[in-house]
C-alpha cells in the first residue's frame, strides 16, 4: 500500500529524471510516428507547468492539428504540423522546460506572455530554428548569458519586456542576421547598448539602467524606445557630454533579483545520482500504469467517436457547455416569466431583431455542438438547435474593455447593421467574465479554408471568376462599415481570410467586425490583424488606412494562394509580409509565378489579374500616406471586369447576330424586337 501511494505520487509529480526516462522508453515502446511523439512531448510539457487547467483540452486521443486548424488550445498549426505555442494570459507558471520543446522539430513560435513563469531565462539557443520568442510580462530574473542567442540565425522577434532580467544586454543578440523586433523594456539591464549589426526595425530598451551613447545603428528609433534610462545619450536623445560618454561604474546589482534567482529551486541534473533498484522498479511500474491509462483513454475516446459520429468540422461532437455561466441564476431569471413586457433582463440571451422566441440560453446549452476552432479570443462552436437551426456561438473571455452599458450599446449598434456582405449578429449573452456572440452558420466555411484546405471534388479550388467576386464582396462590406461606423478608427479591425465567410453562392460575408472597442486592449494589440500593420510596429498606432492594408493582404492571399505568415506573429515583420514576397517576385520579372497554380479560368483574364495584383500591392504600402483611400481602392476594384464572362457574353451576342443575318429577312428587325 505504501509503495502504491509512492508510485501514484511519482506519477502525479514526476521529477525530471523520471520524466526523461519515461519519455524515452514510451517513445521506444509505442510511438509509431512523429505526430504521436509531438503529442507526448506537449503533454509532458503541460505536466511540467503549474496551474495548467487552461490546457484542459490537450488530450492524447485527439491530434493537436487538423490542417491549419488547431484542436488544442494555444497551438498554432500549419499543414497539420505544430508551428507554434501561444499560451498567453493563462496563469501558467513554473520553469520553461526547453529540453521537451526541443523535441518538437517543427516548432517555430513560442509565446508565453502574461503568465507567471519564473527563474532564469531558459537555454533558448537549443531551439536553433525558432523564429519568434515572446516571454514578456512574466517573473523571469537573473543575468542573461552573453552567448544566450548564439546560432539562432532564424530568430526574428524577441519579446522579454517587463520581467526582472539583470546584467548587460547579451552581444550574441546583436549579431543575429534576421532579427527585426526586440522588446527589452521594463527590466534591470545595465551597461552599454551593443552595436546591432543587422537592420532591426524596432528595439525598445525603455525603463532600464542602461548608460553611455546610443549606437549609431539605433539612432533612427524614436526617443520613447530609450526613455527611463537616465544615463543614455546621443540621437534620438540629447547629445553626449564628455562625462556621459566616458565609461561609468556599473550600478550595484539589485539584491532582490539576484537573491530571488539564487533562492529559486533548481531542477536536479539528469542522472546525478546512481539509479537504485527501487527507482528502476518504480520507473517500470510507472510505465505500465501510464500505458494502462492511455489504453483506457483511447478506448473511451473511440467509443465516444463511434457513438457521436464524425462532424463536418472535426471529430469532436459534444454538448456546448459554458462552465462560467451561472445556470441557477439563469433559471431563476426565466422562472415566472409572464406575457406582459418587462425591462430587458441582461442575464438572458439578448436578440438583435426581437425574435427571442426562437430559442433561449438553455436551448444553446442543450444543443449538440461541434468545435469549429479555438482562436486567439476564445472558442467557436456550431450548435444545432432542436428545431434544426444551426448557429455559431463564439465565446469571448477578453471583453472587459468597457462597462456593461457601453457594451450593450455597442452590441445594439452592431445589431442595426444590415448588408449582404456582413454576417448579422443574431444575439448575445453578457456576463462580466465572458460573453457569447451568436450568428447564423454558413455551411461553406471561410475563405481561408477554401484557399488553404485540401481540395476535392466536393470542395474544388476557387476559380478566377469566383475569386474576383469575393474580392468585390469584401470591398463592398468594408465600404458599408466605413459609412455606418465613421467614429471607429478601424471599422473592421480584424480583416483576414478566416474572417471572410462564403455563402452558398460564394459571396463574401464578413464576420468578427467592429469588435476592437470592446476587446481588452492588450489582447487587441496581440491578436487583431490591425495591430500587425507596419504603422503599429513603427509608430505604435493604427489609423483609418489600416483596414486598407488588411484588404491588400487579403487580395494578395486570394491571388497567390499563399498563407500570410505575418498572421502568426504578434507584430508586423517585413520578412513575413506577403507583399514583400510579391514585390520581390515582380522586381525579378517573375510575376507569372506569383498567381496560385490551382486557380482555373484565367485564360482570358491575365490583364485583370495583373491589375488586381497592383491594387493589392498599393494597399500594402508600408507608409499609410502612400496607400489609396478605401473608396479609391474600392472604385478600382469595381472597375475590374471578368474577361471570361465578358468574352462569353460577346460570343453569345455575335452568334445571335450571325444567325439573324443568315435569315432571309436579312435585317436586325427581329433581333431588335
Amino acid at each position: 500500500m505504501v509503495m502504491g501511494t509512492h508510485i501514484a505520487r511519482l506519477v502525479r509529480t514526476p521529477n525530471l529524471s523520471l520524466l526523461i526516462v519515461l519519455l524515452s522508453l514510451l517513445q521506444f515502446v509505442f510511438m509509431s510516428n512523429g505526430e504521436d511523439s509531438d503529442i507526448l512531448n506537449l503533454l509532458t510539457f503541460k505536466d511540467s507547468l503549474t496551474n495548467p487547467s487552461s490546457l484542459s483540452n490537450w488530450n492524447a486521443s485527439v491530434q493537436p492539428c487538423n490542417g491549419d486548424r488547431a484542436n488544442w488550445i494555444g497551438v498554432l498549426c500549419v499543414g497539420s504540423k505544430i508551428w507554434g505555442l501561444q499560451l498567453e494570459n493563462m496563469g501558467l507558471g513554473g520553469m520553461v522546460n526547453i529540453e521537451i520543446l526541443d523535441a518538437v522539430p517543427t516548432l517555430r513560435i513560442i509565446s508565453l506572455m502574461n503568465n507567471n513563469f519564473e527563474g532564469e531565462i531558459p537555454e533558448i539557443k537549443k531551439l536553433g530554428e525558432l523564429k519568434a520568442l515572446y516571454l514578456s510580462n512574466n517573473r523571469f530574473t537573473g543575468d542573461i548569458p552573453d552567448n544566450a542567442f548564439q546560432g539562432m540565425r532564424s530568430l526574428r522577434n524577441l519579446f522579454l519586456a517587463n520581467n526582472a532580467f539583470t546584467g548587460t544586454i547579451p552581444t550574441s543578440l546583436a549579431t543575429l542576421p534576421k532579427l527585426s523586433v526586440v522588446k527589452l523594456e521594463g527590466n534591470r539591464f545595465v551597461g552599454r547598448i551593443p552595436e546591432f549589426k543587422q537592420n532591426v526595425k524596432v528595439v525598445n530598451l525603455a525603463n532600464n539602467f542602461l548608460e553611455g551613447p546610443i549606437p549609431a545603428s539605433l539612432s533612427r528609433m524614436t526617443a520613447s524606445m530609450f526613455e527611463g534610462n537616465k544615463n543614455l545619450c546621443g540621437p534620438p536623445l540629447q547629445n553626449c557630454t564628455m562625462s556621459m560618454a566616458s565609461p561609468a561604474p556599473s550600478p550595484s546589482p539589485v539584491p532582490s533579483a539576484s537573491a530571488t534567482a539564487s533562492a529559486s529551486p533548481q531542477l536536479p541534473p539528469v542522472y546525478k545520482k546512481t539509479t537504485s533498484a527501487l527507482q528502476i522498479a518504480l520507473i517500470v511500474m510507472s510505465i505500465l500504469l501510464f500505458l494502462v491509462l492511455i489504453a483506457v483513454a483511447i478506448f473511451i475516446f473511440s467509443k465516444r467517436k463511434r457513438k457521436c459520429g464524425k462532424g463536418s468540422y472535426g471529430d469532436d461532437s459534444y454538448k456546448l457547455r459554458t462552465s462560467n455561466v451561472d445556470q441557477d441564476k439563469v433559471k431563476a431569471s426565466e422562472s415566472g416569466q409572464g406575457v406582459t413586457k418587462r425591462p430587458v433582463d441582461y442575464s438572458k440571451l439578448i436578440f438583435m431583431k426581437g425574435d427571442a422566441d426562437r430559442f433561449d440560453l438553455h436551448d444553446l446549452l442543450r444543443a449538440s455542438a461541434e468545435v469549429l476552432g479555438s482562436g486567439n479570443f476564445g472558442a467557436s462552436y456550431k450548435a444545432v438547435l432542436a428545431n434544426g437551426e444551426a448557429v455559431v456561438v463564439k465565446r469571448y473571455k477578453q471583453m472587459n474593455n468597457v462597462g456593461r452599458e457601453e457594451f450593450h450599446e455597442h452590441m445594439r449598434r452592431l445589431g442595426r447593421l444590415n448588408h449582404d456582405n456582413l454576417l448579422p449578429l443574431e444575439a448575445y449573452y453578457y456576463r462580466k467574465e465572458e460573453k457569447l456572440l451568436v450568428s447564423h452558420f454558413l455551411e461553406d466555411g471561410s475563405l481561408a479554408s477554401h484557399l488553404h484546405g485540401n481540395h476535392s471534388l466536393d470542395k474544388p479550388s476557387l476559380n478566377w471568376r469566383t475569386r474576383l467576386k469575393i474580392v468585390k464582396g469584401v470591398a463592398k462590406g468594408l465600404t458599408y462599415l466605413y459609412h455606418e461606423l465613421p467614429t471607429l478608427i478601424v471599422p473592421h479591425g480584424h480583416l483576414k481570410s478566416s474572417n471572410v465567410l462564403l455563402n452558398e453562392n460564394f459571396e463574401a460575408v464578413l464576420c468578427d467586425y467592429a469588435l476592437r472597442p470592446v476587446i481588452n486592449q492588450e489582447q487587441a494589440h496581440m491578436h487583431m490583424t490591425a495591430y500587425k500593420s507596419p504603422e503599429q510596429a513603427i509608430n505604435g498606432r493604427i489609423n483609418r488606412k489600416t483596414d486598407v492594408w488588411c484588404l491588400g493582404i487579403v487580395i494578395l492571399e486570394i491571388l497567390t494562394g499563399k498563407f500570410p505568415e505575418n498572421y502568426l506573429t504578434p507584430s508586423y515583420d517585413s520578412n513575413t509580409n506577403l507583399a514583400t514576397w510579391v514585390n520581390g517576385m515582380v522586381k525579378e520579372k517573375r510575376t507569372s509565378e506569383v498567381f496560385d497554380v490551382e486557380m482555373s479560368g484565367t485564360k482570358n483574364s491575365k490583364g485583370e489579374m495583373i491589375n488586381l495584383l497592383k491594387i493589392g500591392l498599393s494597399c500594402c504600402e508600408d507608409d499609410p500616406e502612400t496607400r489609396p483611400e478605401l473608396k479609391e481602392a474600392v472604385r478600382e476594384i469595381e472597375e475590374l471586369k471578368d474577361r471570361d464572362k465578358q468574352e462569353s457574353a460577346i460570343g453569345e451576342v455575335n452568334a445571335i447576330i450571325s444567325g439573324r443575318r443568315r435569315t432571309r429577312s436579312g435585317s436586325f428587325s427581329s433581333f431588335n424586337r
